[in-house]
Order: C-alpha cells, then sequence, then structure tokens
C-alpha cells in the first residue's frame, strides 16, 4: 500500500467537519440556506488507522480505507469525538441575529418537524 493513496487522520478529521459546516452556513451572506431543523451535538468516527514513522522520524497516522492492505498487527482502531463549541442556545441566538426575518418561520419550521406524526390533540 502507497503513500499516496492514504489519508491522514487530521486531514480526515478537517474534511468531516467542512462538511458537517457546509450544510448550515450559506456560501456568502446574501445566500438564502436552508432552515437547520437539526443541530449536531457530536460526531463519533470509528476508524481502522496505521501508525508509520517517516524518514525524519515523524510520526504519521493514516486512516485505512475498509478491507485495506495493511496486516492485521499494524492496525489500530481509533475513535474520535468532535462536538461543537458553541451550545444550541448560542447558536440559536446568532441564527436570530443573523436572520431575523426568518425566524419566524424557523420557528414554525422547527415545531412541524418535531410535531410531524404525533398523535396528539391540537398538533
Amino acid at each position: 500500500m502507497s503513500n499516496e493513496n492514504l489519508i491522514g487522520l487530521t486531514e480526515l478529521i478537517q474534511k468531516v467537519k467542512q462538511e458537517l459546516l457546509a450544510a448550515s452556513i450559506p456560501a456568502s451572506p446574501n445566500e438564502e440556506s436552508d432552515i437547520p431543523l437539526f443541530s449536531v451535538d457530536s460526531v463519533e468516527l470509528e476508524l481502522q488507522v496505521t501508525v508509520k514513522k517517516d524518514v525524519k522520524g515523524k510520526v504519521k497516522v493514516y486512516v485505512l480505507e475498509a478491507g485495506g492492505g495493511a496486516s492485521r498487527d499494524d492496525v489500530q482502531k481509533v475513535k474520535v469525538t468532535l462536538s461543537p463549541l458553541l451550545k444550541k442556545e448560542q447558536l440559536l441566538g446568532i441564527y436570530k441575529t443573523f436572520y431575523p426575518e426568518r425566524w419566524q418561520e424557523f420557528l414554525k419550521t422547527s415545531v412541524e418537524g418535531l410535531t410531524k406524526g404525533s398523535e396528539e390533540p391540537g398538533f
């Protein structure tokens, strides 16, 4: 297995964070984004990695693809949990500040999404 096809652990975590943020942040201030219905409390990644030392003695951690070609003795299991820096309440405050004209629509959509399929009277 050549190192050129391996992805580093840091690179993978960076990509996961970018993908999660891309869905909730508009590309530009004038672009409307979908109203967020769910927030991510944490993301847990369980990965198989291999650890290698390069010629300079620097340790590198590479994520293995499913069925990767490393021998079983070289494979380590790593669990990484990513958590947001801001609490839900803080994110709601930021959303309300940046999109005050959409706040009522946001609340309506959130309530409809949370109560969808509810058989309770009044919903």
